[in-house]
């Protein structure tokens, strides 16, 4: 009985030892299992981290991108508005919709949390802002063309303009110069003068005289030669007597007056005398020239003006 007590003791001994140990295991592999957890915890949090840094990294990149690109577009649009005032003129005309782009890519861009959506919206209205640009561009393309064109035909226009003008200047000196030659054509010729000095008599009878002191009068005829230019109806004689001195006849009572003629200047005349002219016919003239003053001895010259020109002349000799 004595050698199995102490085998009873041994065995109990043992099993406690076999559970500690077993304990132990169990508890190195659960630290074991927790540290690997932990590891394996930490390193998805870290892949989550670089995952959220990678996206953020993104974001940034794209938003650099998407701003580098407005910047981009802003620089072209206010180099084009410095070096063409009508593009200038065009944008200013379209502010409310230019400042309604750029305010949307603003409020986008400047979000605090700005999302991929938010910047390829954003993106988007840069696309927008560009392709208005180009329109602009485009736009004042065809105006520059345009004018260029008005350009061209007002200079066309100013050219044939000129050249009618001067082809007008070359008809209207033609013209002036037909008219001055038919002008200077229409002009009367006097001719075959007849002057004599009549002296009348108490009974009313006329006779021919050659001395001053019986001249009463002078009887002055000649003939206008005939015309075929010029038209018929009245025309105006002026008749310029000069007494023996080369003095010009002037008296109230003759309508004596001053006419401006063509190649002698200004010229005094004695009387003037209507006609009724025919074209084409010669026409007779005949009148009476008295003076206030008694005739004197020498010659009486005669001379017809008409038309500015002198036309005719003819000469008397009183004794």
């Amino acid at each position: 009985m004595s050698n199995s007590f102490p085998s009873a003791v041994d065995n109990s001994g043992g099993q406690k030892t076999n559970n500690k140990n077993n304990l132990v295991i169990i508890l190195v592999i659960a630290l074991i299992a927790s540290w690997a957890y932990f590891f394996y915890a930490r390193n998805e949090a870290n892949n989550v981290i670089a995952m959220k840094d990678a996206d953020y990294a993104t974001l940034d990149s794209t938003k650099n991108v998407v701003q580098k690109e407005y910047d981009d577009a802003m620089v072209r649009l206010e180099q084009m508005t410095a070096t063409n005032s009508s593009l200038d003129s065009l944008v200013k005309s379209r502010d409310e919709e230019l400042n309604g782009l750029k305010t949307k890519f603003k409020t986008l861009v400047n979000k605090q949390n700005a999302t991929s959506a938010d910047l390829n919206a954003a993106k988007k209205l840069v696309g927008e802002l560009n392709g208005k640009i180009d329109d602009y561009i485009n736009e004042i393309a065809r105006l520059q063309k345009e004018n260029k064109q008005l350009t061209t035909d007002k200079e066309n226009l100013t050219s044939e303009n000129k050249n009618l003008s001067t082809n007008l200047a070359t008809t209207e000196a033609a013209k002036k110069q037909a008219e001055n030659k038919v002008d200077v054509g229409s002009t009367l010729n006097a001719s075959s003068f007849s002057i004599k000095a009549i002296n009348e008599k108490s009974s009313g009878k006329e006779r021919e005289t050659a001395s001053s002191k019986r001249a009463d009068k002078l009887r002055i005829a000649f003939n206008l030669d005939a015309n075929r230019i010029t038209v018929s109806g009245a025309k105006q004689l002026f008749i310029v007597a000069k007494d023996p001195t080369g003095k010009t006849i002037k008296e109230q009572s003759l309508a004596s007056g001053s006419l401006s003629t063509r190649e002698d200047g200004q010229v005094e005349y004695t009387t003037r005398v209507d006609v009724d002219y025919k074209q084409g016919e010669s026409k007779y003239v005949s009148f009476d020239l008295r003076q206030a003053e008694k005739y004197t001895k020498g010659s009486y010259t005669i001379i017809v003006y008409q038309n500015g020109f002198k036309i005719g002349e003819g000469l008397a000799i009183l004794k």
